[in-house]
């Protein structure tokens, strides 16, 4: 079970007035609805990727669903943006991009977000302020830092929320942006969701330290671990964090410690742990700890759960339906959104031939 220093959360709680936000139970049916029907959105990825309907690479998000629940909660959607890396078919959900034409674009068709020319990893949408989607380990964190800068420059009085996985606090470019980012003061949240295996390394085969939310203090940024299999738990350090990097005290570092119930992609036979070890990690399941307080709370029925449950369901399978019945690009394309400019002469070239 996940165990956090709260002698550490007391340290980092100084730098904010404690302001909770209340947890109703409209809250928690909404994350209840939300998180199922995730969950469900990445089983018939699975399913579909058997199928041979999405090609290449595909990471799944099953077991991880409290982060972006908790986070989205804590954010302002009307000028708030979020970037992350290759496993990131749920956050832009969270963001308010459509599911179906996120299905679209893991399948390659036209009405996908990125017209069916990104795939799984490429995810995006300028208009949810959700910025990739990125197959590079680690590239998604000074582009995170270049979000904030302009936001900064602006004066937009927004916060860029920048997700990383546990192998991407590995790279160089990860620490050159921590220290931009403290000395400019950048509001950005990093946020290092820590799954306890970068593809098939243990976290603690990669260094001599297993902390990782402690790489912040070398660059002096407040920093924390959260245990993120709560929604709720994940939104309060979400909102001091973000509220922080509003007021212009700039950023703050994240470890949510989570798990992954799937393999890093859907090529990994998982060999580095125990089928034991998954099914005592299944026993702290976000959706089931967001049920429990449902129930306990006589906020819903379990009928009224297996309703939501069913609806999940059915949504799922109208993203299913629209995606099969959208096309793929024309081959005419296939050299669109690669040059800015339209008439590049090796395209020309190819055309007339």
């Amino acid at each position: 079970m996940l165990t956090i220093r709260k002698d550490f959360f007391l340290i980092f709680a100084t730098y904010f007035e404690i302001t909770m936000k209340e947890f109703s139970k409209e809250v928690y049916l909404k994350w209840y609805e939300e998180m199922t029907m995730w969950r469900r959105f990445e089983d018939k990825c699975r399913s579909l990727y058997l199928k041979q309907k999405i090609r290449g690479f595909l990471h799944l998000y099953n077991g991880q669903e409290a982060i972006p629940a908790g986070f989205t909660h804590a954010m302002d959607f009307s000028k708030d943006s979020m970037i992350t890396a290759y496993r990131c078919h749920i956050h832009p959900m969270a963001m308010g991009v459509d599911p179906k034409r996120i299905l679209a674009e893991l399948c390659g068709k036209a009405t996908g977000t990125s017209k069916g020319m990104g795939g799984s990893m490429h995810i995006f949408s300028k208009e949810h302020r959700f910025y990739g989607g990125h197959g590079i380990v680690g590239g998604q964190i000074p582009l995170g830092a270049g979000i904030a800068f302009a936001d900064k420059y602006f004066d937009r009085k927004a916060v860029n929320i920048c997700f990383m996985g546990d192998g991407a606090v590995r790279q160089g470019s990860f620490h050159e942006t921590f220290n931009m980012a403290m000395n400019w003061k950048l509001p950005v949240v990093f946020v290092c969701e820590n799954n306890g295996y970068a593809m098939g390394t243990s976290v603690k085969r990669t260094a001599n330290h297993e902390d990782i939310y402690k790489l912040g203090l070398g660059y002096e940024m407040p920093c924390l671990p959260i245990d993120a299999m709560d929604p709720e738990k994940v939104a309060e350090a979400a909102y001091e964090a973000i509220e922080r990097a509003r007021r212009g005290e700039g950023p703050t570092f994240i470890e949510a410690r989570t798990y992954r119930y799937r393999g890093h992609s859907m090529s990994d036979a998982e060999p580095y742990r125990t089928k034991e070890e998954v099914a005592q990690h299944k026993l702290e399941d976000p959706i089931e700890i967001v049920k429990h307080r449902i129930l306990e709370n006589n906020w819903a029925s379990e009928q009224d759960l297996e309703a939501i449950d069913e609806k999940s369901r059915a949504f799922v399978e109208e993203c299913v339906e629209f995606m099969e019945n959208s096309p793929f690009p024309e081959l005419s394309q296939v050299y669109d959104f690669v040059y800015s400019t339209p008439d590049y002469p090796f395209i020309n070239k190819l055309e007339n031939n």
